[in-house]
């Protein structure tokens, strides 16, 4: 059913309606998770990258109080300039955000929302949120697990992000019953890195097989999402001991300025390109346009059944 709040681009509305490929992509890293000029060309080479692949790329993001499945290149660009000024949009954020008119990068959460909404199966990030290391403590846990546990999209990632608890993360994507699936690897990516010391839970080395598993999901009416783990290239690939030395000292400065919360994640990544010299940030770009790729691929198998 239309939704009064929602509003597509022609093309992407085209594609739903005809039954064609369309990924969803968030705009948080947009808007929090690279800094301008480099998060807007990236977003805009992620676009370019679906459509090679034969589908229509969907940006999801509120803009002046509306949900957007899809964006201009100007209001991409107007979102890379706003930078942290625009709001980071979660699933408790979105009716507020649109009651006061406000523009916002949505989170894994909020895109999933909103790519359910609109009808989009498959989205394509750089990698999900979870349990933050020391939640025992804090209770910090991302809203994208809670996310995946309730929403029909299926997710494509490099994994779940370094800087968090991996191994807690899955275990409460399993009590939720949300699968993970390495893709074209048993072994669970962690996203500045092709390995980690954690298994998936199936290994499936084809768009077709993922588009498949999707459809018997649903058959099943078994409900919420799926991951699906993407490695990075192994060209982009961090150095472990590297990435893990500044995750350290990225999380050892959080603490003594005291940020929590949803500040959180920003804070950590914008450090860990500082402490990297960048070498974060061109791994993460070169993560999130491999993702963007399966993702197209994957929407295209859907589209084709």
């Amino acid at each position: 059913m239309p939704n009064a709040h929602l509003k597509t681009t022609p093309e992407v509305a085209e594609a739903l309606n005809t039954g064609g490929a369309v990924v969803a992509l968030e705009s948080t890293i947009i808007t929090h998770g690279m800094p301008y000029p480099h998060n807007v060309e990236t977003a805009l080479a992620v676009e370019a990258d679906v459509r090679a692949q034969g589908a229509i790329p969907a940006t999801i993001a509120v803009m002046g109080g509306r949900l957007r499945a899809g964006l201009t290149h100007n209001e991409i660009d107007e979102l890379g300039q706003r930078g942290e000024e625009a709001i980071k949009v979660s699933r408790r954020d979105l009716p507020f955000v649109i009651d006061r008119g406000g523009v916002g990068g949505t989170t894994v959460a909020a895109t999933m929302i909103v790519s359910a909404i609109a009808g989009i199966s498959v989205f394509a990030t750089g990698g999900i949120g979870g349990v933050h290391r020391g939640a025992g403590s804090s209770f910090d846990i991302s809203a994208d697990l809670q996310e995946l546990a309730r929403t029909d999209v299926t997710v494509v990632c490099a994994g779940i992000k370094s800087i968090l608890d991996i191994g807690l993360t899955l275990e409460y994507l399993e009590t939720h019953g949300v699968p993970v699936v390495g893709f074209g690897t048993d072994m669970l990516p962690a996203f500045y890195t092709r390995e980690s010391p954690f298994g998936v839970d199936y290994q499936i080395d084809s768009a077709v097989e993922v588009s498949r598993i999707i459809g018997l999901r649903r058959s099943l009416g078994l409900g919420g999402g799926m991951v699906v783990a993407n490695p990075i290239p192994k060209d982009a690939s961090m150095d472990a001991a590297v990435i893990d030395a500044a995750i350290e000292q990225a999380l050892g400065e959080a603490d003594a300025q005291g940020i929590v919360g949803k500040e959180t994640t920003p804070f950590l990544l914008g450090r860990i390109v500082e402490i990297t010299g960048d070498a974060s940030l061109t791994a993460n770009i070169a993560l999130v346009r491999n993702n963007a790729v399966v993702a197209a691929q994957i929407a295209s198998a859907r589209s084709a059944t």
